[in-house]
């Protein structure tokens, strides 16, 4: 049986502004990093008298998920590239998150991303999680093999 840790994942978000550990040790909170393609890879179209054909898509773009504890530092670093980057249209959409997973050998790169928006802040009896989501053009994962 193999293992699985957190321990083992490094994430980091880059642009020409700044380069931002998202992996571990960046108080990343229990929900984690999510990597999700945007679209269906295929459509199944089934003719008048049964017959079928499948219609491969080239669209690779996906959403990728950062939730962050409300007390990480890291928040203000992603809340001040995204204030520099909202006021250029230069600097908007060119931001790459590459992550890996050495225990697994997961790894991949998500290219062209911008800021879906602003996250949504929250103040109660107990702190929340802050999720940054980015939008990427182009969503490229390999899943490792999990070996004893």
């Amino acid at each position: 049986m193999s293992t699985y840790s957190f321990l083992d994942v490094q994430a980091t978000l880059t642009s020409a502004d700044a380069t931002i550990d998202v992996g571990y040790g960046a108080a990343i909170a229990e929900e984690g990093i999510s990597f999700a393609m945007a679209n269906d890879k295929n459509t199944m179209t089934i003719g008048a008298d049964g017959e079928g054909m499948h219609s491969l898509h080239c669209d690779n773009s996906g959403q990728v998920t950062i939730r962050l504890l409300k007390t990480s530092p890291t928040n203000a670093k992603l809340s001040d590239l995204y204030d520099l980057q909202k006021g250029n249209t230069k600097k908007w959409g060119k931001s790459t998150i590459t992550f890996n997973h050495t225990g697994g050998g997961d790894n991949g790169t998500a290219s062209k991303c911008a800021f879906k928006k602003r996250p949504d802040l929250r103040y109660a009896k107990d702190a929340d999680i802050v999720e940054w989501v980015f939008d990427a053009i182009k969503l490229e994962i390999k899943q490792g093999a999990y070996s004893e």
